[in-house]
């Protein structure tokens, strides 16, 4: 498993992963890209508060996109039981 090092929102992180490079930096582009609008929309917050918003916001998205993932998969057996 190939091993990184790249910063993130100011911080240098280590880690392992079997994601290719490309998938890695898109992550931390979405991150940086959230981080950044998120602290542009609030006034003298802490990085704390922000990172907080932005694991709320990310979370929200992977239930919501998990929530139509099964949705659809429901109507997809549905169709293939027809």
């Amino acid at each position: 498993m190939p091993r990184y090092t790249l910063p993130v929102l100011g911080l240098e992180i280590s880690f392992k992963t079997d994601a290719d490079k490309e998938r890695i930096e898109a992550a931390k582009d979405v991150l940086e890209e959230r981080y950044s609008e998120l602290a542009r929309g609030g006034r003298d917050v802490s990085k704390e508060k922000l990172l907080t918003c932005l694991a709320l916001s990310l979370a929200d998205d992977y239930l919501e996109h998990s929530r139509k993932l099964e949705t659809m998969e429901e109507k997809i057996n549905a169709l293939l039981e027809k």
